[in-house]
């Protein structure tokens, strides 16, 4: 995160440092009042970036303690992007191509054990899709699908590997051949729109004959 600009920025800080805290106590680290604080925090849990509990404990009306919730991360520094890349880096310069290709094949792996699992007894190709896309999207991938009579069409909105996509173009390919494998050998899977390749999102047209 950058410098503070505003007390919502600070109270998330203090949040993050001081762990779950009351309007009050956040408010007299800051030199916020009480009243401002609340109101501060009710933005941000409108937001979805805080949350409140009830504190028992003393006379009268519980207080109510206040802490991060999980998508406030975003609001933090996260250099998950630059250590992958690294490690592709790394990876490559140790091992070789061929090296990197066995670790892309190897998460390949694991993501079609993972996947088959998940998708069960679901033999319709429509409810295969669907619930790969329901996947997808609890991995970030904001993934939706689509059917267009002649075929269905999976949507992926968001990349959250993009920067290790775009410093290891076989992990897209990887994931092609992922979906080609879990849907069948009777299924076609073409990648019609490319994030990497300058697209705004990643489509992917599945048919059968």
């Amino acid at each position: 995160m950058t410098a503070p600009r505003n007390s919502s920025d600070r109270i998330l800080i203090e949040l993050k440092r001081g762990g779950p805290q009351t309007a009050s106590q956040l408010g007299a680290v800051l030199g916020i009042s009480a009243e401002g604080t609340r109101q501060q925090l009710l933005r941000l849990a409108g937001a979805g970036l805080v949350t409140a509990s009830s504190q028992a404990g003393g006379v009268g009306r519980p207080a109510q303690l206040w802490e991060l919730a999980a998508c406030s991360r975003s609001h933090f520094p996260d250099s998950h992007a630059d250590l992958a890349v690294q490690l592709i880096d790394g990876v490559r310069a140790v091992f070789g191509e061929h090296g990197l290709q066995q670790l892309i094949d190897s998460r390949q792996q694991c993501l079609l054990q993972s996947y088959r699992a998940a998708l069960g007894d679901a033999t319709d190709l429509r409810e295969r899709v669907a619930r790969l896309a329901q996947l997808r999207t609890e991995e970030g991938y904001m993934a939706r699908w689509e059917d267009r009579g002649d075929a269905l069409l999976l949507i992926e909105d968001h990349c959250p590997i993009d920067c290790a996509a775009r410093a290891c173009q076989p992990l897209c390919q990887s994931e092609q051949a992922l979906f080609q494998t879990l849907l069948g050998d009777g299924v076609r899977v073409e990648r019609s729109e490319h994030i990497v390749a300058g697209a705004r999102r990643c489509t992917y047209r599945i048919s059968a004959p």
